[in-house]
């Protein structure tokens, strides 16, 4: 086991470049299953997560070849019905992606049920539901068993917007006879990213970016090349980092034209950046200050799909938070254990009152102090490694496996811009 060990209070200053998309890479790894021609993928995030899942498609016969550190070549000559590892499965939730495909391209597979991070209840029906309207026979007794004679076209009305069953139901329906409606779908950036590629390989999906996706089912995919984009979590995590630091620094290649709503819940705190081409520049030494809501009424930063702000960005804003004048709530109501992190804030200095699972108040701003820390989740993991940098005094940081199932190199992209960070053997 390794640990971070954190000097805080130094501003940082420099420039970075995020790695690809996770939530990207994840379903584009598991898309490769659908075609039997070479797919080369470039920008791949070298994290525990996306790691996990090359394993989960080797076992199901793919074969990837590493051409450099960021590029692979996955060709899926010859996929086979299988039972996938249950300890792979336990250590990610994007296990249930290769259900489409899988059902796509062979009719049969036996999935134990997916792990990842403990944030509360997280629902698999909206899977089973649209797999099922797709002819997909679904069976489940501590684990899942997917059969079907055949996908056929169907119109689809998810009971929410979730991202990775809409990715599931996208993955099968590309495959599947006649035409496919999906209403309610994400529209996720990787959501996107994933259709982009998949009509790519020749696919025919339409109205990508709305929550109605047209998909007209094709007999083949072939093979090809995509680069992945910059995952817009990263990029704002560094944001974070330079706010609560006072520093300044300059996020290369970081996809701005997503970040649009985002910026406007960070304007909320009185972070502020500027944009240059597709570079996002935080200046320095920025004025954090809570804009209140009129009459002086204390705002609400609510998470909500997407292109509203995103759940796993809210771990962020909240220590970002803690460091503004002013009092802000936080309410994430789609994951009913996401809040918990807060009582390491508190330990910190803090000035938080955890309202209900869903709900925070932050009054700041707040002087945090060196801790002795423990990463629970990948996102609240990031939240508490930016409250460490912006501490007065030294923090360690455990479990930090947690945060590397998300964030690549994390340590020497902060040492670079001159944080005192160093990994050590616990």
């Amino acid at each position: 086991m390794e640990k971070f060990v954190i000097e805080g209070g130094v501003p940082l200053r420099g420039e970075v470049t995020p790695s690809g998309n996770k939530n990207a890479a994840l379903p584009l790894l598991a898309a490769c299953i659908l075609t039997d021609e070479p797919v080369v993928l470039r920008n791949i995030p070298r994290i525990q997560d996306v790691l996990i899942m090359k394993q989960l498609i080797e076992s199901l016969g793919a074969q990837v070849d590493e051409l450099d550190e960021k590029t692979w070549r996955i060709t899926a000559r010859e996929i086979r019905p299988a039972s996938l590892d249950p300890d792979l499965c336990r250590r990610i939730r994007a296990s249930i992606l290769v259900a489409g495909p899988i059902a796509a391209r062979v009719g049969a597979l036996k999935l134990p049920p997916p792990g990842g991070d403990v944030i509360g209840r997280r629902r698999l029906d909206t899977h089973i539901l649209s797999l099922r309207a797709l002819g997909v026979d679904v069976e489940y007794d501590r684990g899942f068993t997917f059969q079907t004679a055949g996908l056929r076209g169907a119109s689809i009305l998810m009971d929410e917007a979730s991202v990775t069953a809409t990715e599931n139901a996208i993955m099968a329906a590309v495959r599947a006879k006649g035409k496919t409606v999906i209403h309610n779908a994400a529209s996720e950036p990787h959501v996107q990213e994933l259709c982009y590629f998949l009509n790519a390989l020749g696919a025919n999906i339409e109205e990508i970016g709305s929550n109605t996706l047209h998909i007209n089912g094709v007999e083949h995919l072939r093979g090809g090349e995509f680069t992945i984009g910059p995952d817009y979590l990263e990029v704002l995590s560094f944001v974070g980092a330079a706010a609560v630091t006072r520093g300044s620094i300059r996020v290369k290649n970081a996809g701005v034209k997503n970040l649009k709503m985002i910026a406007h819940v960070f304007e909320r705190m009185g972070v502020r950046w500027e944009v240059e081409g597709d570079d996002l520049i935080v200046p320095e030494n920025q004025e954090l200050k809570v804009t209140p809501d009129l009459d002086g009424a204390i705002p609400e930063i609510k998470t909500n799909v997407w292109p509203a702000f995103p759940t796993d960005l809210i771990s962020i804003a909240i220590t970002v938070a803690t460091q503004a004048t002013g009092s802000i709530m936080f309410h994430d109501w789609m994951f009913s254990g996401r809040m918990y992190f807060t009582d390491k804030l508190v330990g910190m200095g803090a000035k938080i009152i955890l309202c209900d699972p869903y709900r925070c108040l932050i009054q700041g701003p707040n002087q945090l102090y060196g801790e002795n820390l423990e990463s629970p989740d990948i996102r609240a993991g990031m939240s508490i490694l930016l409250a460490a940098l912006a501490a007065k005094g030294e923090s360690t940081i455990r479990n930090i496996s947690q945060i590397e199932r998300g964030y690549e190199n994390v340590d020497a992209k902060l040492r670079a811009l001159g944080a005192k960070i160093a990994r050590m053997e616990d």
